[in-house]
């Protein structure tokens, strides 16, 4: 069984979906604890040619609390409807903005004021767009110690689940070890995406957009194509 393990982000990349599509089992953390600087709430589109972060409005608390204690903002309404504006402007000429725009609604629109719930819905929608059909696992859901770090952590929920192949993003080649993986019966595997390259109206192209720039540019039929697109290490 495979398996992968992430973060939830604010409509991430195509790698991000490419490696949902390629295990059977993708487990997202709701119990790590929340980063500022990543992109668990924003992400980049393309508007007037150049790359525009978007990003959601989370209300201020401790640095120190997990993804699951965290909340969007109060002035969250007034924000989600600047970014649909942005959004629209962005790609309102766009091939499949009719097809798209009103998924992207139905995901700013959620009620939900918890972060982890309201990515959680946002995956599950655009991850049936795309016709993806992985099992979603929360990561408090699995009965393991919580308390367990990095890739000690990594291979309790291996264990736990039954995986005997984790993959991992290329960027995590430096914090597991394939060799200590082997020790427990799990073969490891680091997921490096293609060059994907498709028309952006007639701009020079920019790589790892939002998933809504691939969505808004690209039939299903095609995106179906790209999520093959990578290579295992």
């Amino acid at each position: 069984m495979k398996l992968a393990i992430m973060q939830p982000y604010f409509l991430p990349y195509i790698g991000y979906w490419q490696l949902i599509n390629a295990v059977d089992k993708f487990v997202i953390y709701d119990n790590i604890q929340y980063t500022k600087s990543g992109w668990i709430r924003r992400n980049r589109i393309l508007l007037n040619g150049k790359d525009f972060m978007i990003s959601l409005p989370v209300k201020k608390d401790s640095d120190f609390l997990d993804i699951k204690d965290r909340y969007l903002s109060d002035n969250f309404l007034n924000e989600k409807n600047k970014i649909k504006n942005q959004i629209t402007a962005a790609y309102r000429k766009a091939p499949y903005f009719k097809l798209v725009m009103p998924i992207i609604e139905r995901i700013l629109d959620n009620e939900e004021k918890n972060l982890f719930l309201y990515l959680y819905n946002s995956i599950l929608l655009v991850k049936e767009y795309l016709n993806i059909n992985t099992e979603l696992i929360i990561s408090s859901s699995i009965n393991m110690n919580h308390t367990l770090k990095s890739q000690d952590r990594v291979l309790e929920i291996c264990k736990q689940l039954k995986a005997d192949h984790y993959i991992n993003p290329i960027g995590g080649t430096k914090l597991y070890d394939k060799e200590e993986f082997k020790k427990h019966g799990i073969k490891l595997s680091f997921l490096k995406t293609d060059d994907i390259i498709y028309k952006q109206f007639d701009n020079e192209f920019i790589p790892n957009l939002s998933i809504i720039d691939v969505m808004m540019f690209n039939s299903r039929e095609e995106i179906k194509n790209m999520l093959e697109k990578f290579t295992l290490i």
